[in-house]
């Protein structure tokens, strides 16, 4: 695969993500543009299935995503990062009931939620504080408060 193959920008409701895929075409990583990148010249089925399941996102359409990920992750991340994506649509848990899920804690999860590489794909953003707080986001507060309307876990 050549370079430019491994990176797309994707227009978003929430301003410009990028896509990074492997050399086997899976994500690994899906989060906020930094830098401007230049539009892709050729495509790839994982971007546009991608693109796809990110336009019913967008449309409000519940939806479980079959894109294929791999993102690099000690074991423990891939454990939490697993557990991310037994969460619904629409629905969210708090830091301290997933790491009971795992038989971990608060905190460690917390770590590992925050290293995930590969947003909304990955919902790291359906997960809050113990009282229902928008506690921390990789990608920012303003990007979780979007993705949480999305999904009408926000109202306001």
């Amino acid at each position: 695969m050549s370079a430019d193959l491994h990176r797309w920008a994707l227009p978003s409701p929430v301003g410009p993500l990028v896509a990074e895929l492997d050399d086997a075409g899976n994500l690994v990583a899906l989060g906020r543009a930094k830098v401007e990148l230049p539009g892709r010249a050729r495509s790839h089925p994982t971007i546009e299935l991608l693109e796809a399941e990110l336009g019913r996102y967008w449309a409000g359409e519940p939806i479980t995503f079959t894109v294929p990920v791999a993102p690099k992750a000690t074991p423990f991340e891939a454990k939490v990062w697993a557990e991310l994506q037994r969460i619904p649509w629409g629905h969210s848990v708090s830091y301290g009931a997933l790491a009971e899920r795992i038989g971990s804690n608060a905190r460690a999860v917390g770590q590992a939620n925050g290293r995930n590489p590969v947003a909304i794909v990955i919902p790291c953003h359906r997960v809050l504080g113990k009282d229902g707080s928008l506690v921390g986001y990789a990608g920012g507060l303003d990007m979780k408060r979007a993705l949480l309307r999305v999904e009408r876990l926000l109202l306001l």
